[in-house]
């Protein structure tokens, strides 16, 4: 595979910010800011507003932020540890949906359809995250078996991988697939995929600091129900609501201009649940991410409960 942005480093990124008390809820992203992460940050401004306290860590990838979880280093990971779950035995729950899988395989024009990925090698976000089990899936479907896997977070990053002309295959997100799309769409292909319901970037924590911190926990998901709904009615209110100062405003001004576009095409497109997935998503991850792999045994036989926690977002959603 060809290489890209190899040094990125195997711990934490050296970013993290808090707001002012000693008491604090520790998150654990699994990127550093960016337009992705803008209505999330949104959200945080509204749980700060009422009164939660916490501060955020960036990791390189969705494995180390997931491994901070469980070792108790943060209390609120980014990220689908399905796999994790079911391995460590560890009491970790997911809390609230943050998107959807909604991916898709970009590649140069030496290929037109996801049979003629066999044996070649592809470019994905992180091992065991959400486009490692969109290529499981692909692999069991169409009969296919990629080459090399290599792995680089951020579908920005990897959509610059393949304009460099350092990959030729990858599975990038909606906003960076229409991106390339309108400025090469001479130089790439969008492959035709399936439709996918499940989790890609979900909120988790131990189930025994949820109870413990059920309070904080109300306030953040409160929090995040609200912005997640505002934001399917109206989606230029992240950019409205996005903190001139705070990690997001400090991006660059390009970023900031599209966010109206980045949030219009990604509710279009049905990325985001206003209901914060809930039961309909777990449901559909049990589905995807046994047959990805990631989960042992068959999704009938699977117990939701055994995964995800939903008294917090049930008094959010009132359901």
């Amino acid at each position: 595979m060809k290489h890209f942005m190899t040094t990125i480093a195997a711990a934490a990124i050296a970013l993290t910010a808090s707001s002012a008390s000693a008491e604090k809820i520790r998150i654990a992203l699994a990127e550093t800011p960016s337009d992705e992460l803008a209505a999330f940050f949104v959200a945080l401004d509204r749980a700060k507003a009422n009164g939660l306290d916490y501060e955020w860590t960036a990791f390189s990838d969705e494995e180390l932020a997931i491994q901070a979880v469980l070792s108790g280093q943060m209390d609120i990971g980014f990220g689908t540890p399905y796999a994790a779950m079911q391995r460590s035995k560890a009491p970790v729950r997911i809390i609230f949906q943050l998107s959807k899988l909604k991916f898709f395989p970009v590649t140069t024009k030496k290929y037109s359809k996801l049979e003629d990925l066999d044996g070649e090698p592809i470019l994905l976000h992180s091992r065991g995250g959400g486009t490692d089990s969109i290529a499981n899936v692909i692999e069991d479907k169409m009969g296919i078996t990629f080459g090399e896997r290599s792995y680089v977070p951020g579908s920005a990053n990897r959509v610059v991988a393949l304009v460099a002309g350092q990959a030729d295959a990858t599975i990038i997100d909606l906003s960076n697939k229409n991106k390339i799309m309108r400025e090469h769409s001479d130089k790439f292909n969008v492959l035709q995929m399936f439709d996918v319901e499940a989790s890609d970037e979900a909120l988790f924590a131990n189930l025994d600091w949820i109870k413990a911190n059920e309070g904080d926990v109300q306030i953040f998901v409160n929090a995040l129900a609200s912005v997640w709904k505002d934001m399917n009615e109206d989606p230029t209110i992240v950019s409205r609501e996005t903190d001139p100062e705070g990690p997001i405003g400090q991006l660059p001004k390009e970023i900031l201009d599209e966010l109206d576009t980045f949030y219009s095409e990604a509710v279009e497109g049905g990325l985001y649940d206003p209901a914060g997935g809930g039961r309909k998503a777990a449901a559909a991850d049990m589905e995807w991410y046994s047959q990805a792999g990631q989960l042992e045994g068959d999704a009938s036989t699977l117990n939701i409960d055994d995964f995800w926690y939903m008294a917090p977002l049930d008094a959010a959603t009132g359901s």
